[in-house]
């Protein structure tokens, strides 16, 4: 049996009976999920495999507390030569990177239209910093949440994005963070999934870095629970 007939198979197999009620159908979606590899995973083990993930898909990972990472962060940027910022001060979390930012590195806030410094903020603007409403470990996941002080032009503009997320909002898969989260009900109006730098392969399959959005990904995560268990 080739591998094409062994997937359609299962996929057949797998397939509800017609007329199937949809409370059977989310009973069966959910048993099948319940037994995840990393169903039961502890806060830990969702922080480890996140950060293994991301770091196979050339995203830079850093595991950090919930005090030291603004010094942290602001020494990388300002090694790195960013001189612009594009964060939410109004954040606690933008705030504390602000304030840590040494005086070569410029912060910028999204204040303002788009329309009235879309060139700007396109030429001139270095890095994005966002906190992720949560984090998907099996696929190496950013959620965020675009809100007014961050929105996704935030994660897609500026050539290098900065992410904060903290593991106490990790999950052990995108099945998980549907029903946690209530997506179902609550979702917003827009969640951006991100799982590593921009890339693309569709010239001459060749692949490269920045051609949709940053060419660069730094992923802070914050060691904020121990023991905790998807």
């Amino acid at each position: 049996m080739s591998a094409r007939e062994l997937i359609l198979g299962k996929l057949i197999a797998a397939a509800p009976a017609p007329g199937m009620p949809l409370r059977e159908l989310e009973e069966r979606i959910n048993a099948h999920h319940v037994r995840g590899p990393l169903r039961g995973a502890s806060g830990t083990e969702l922080a480890d495999t996140l950060e293994r993930v991301m770091t196979s898909v050339r995203t830079d990972v850093w595991r950090v507390d919930a005090h030291s990472w603004p010094a942290l962060l602001a020494r990388k940027l300002a090694a790195a030569g960013v001189g612009s910022l594009l964060l939410d001060t109004a954040r606690a979390e933008g705030a504390a990177l602000a304030a840590a930012l040494p005086a070569e590195v410029r912060t910028v806030s999204f204040d303002r239209p788009l329309e009235e410094w879309k060139n700007e903020l396109f030429a001139d603007v270095d890095a994005g910093f966002t906190v992720a409403r949560s984090g998907i470990a099996a696929t190496g996941t950013l959620v965020l949440a675009p809100d007014a002080g961050s929105p996704r032009t935030v994660s897609l503009v500026p050539p290098l994005h900065v992410a904060l997320v903290y593991a106490s909002t990790l999950h052990a898969d995108l099945h998980a963070a549907m029903h946690a989260e209530a997506w179902s009900a609550t979702m917003p109006t827009n969640l951006v999934l991100v799982s590593g730098p921009s890339k693309t392969s569709d010239i001459q399959q060749t692949l490269a870095y920045g051609a949709h959005g940053p060419r660069a990904l730094w992923v802070f995560i914050i060691d904020d629970t121990v023991g905790a268990t998807a």
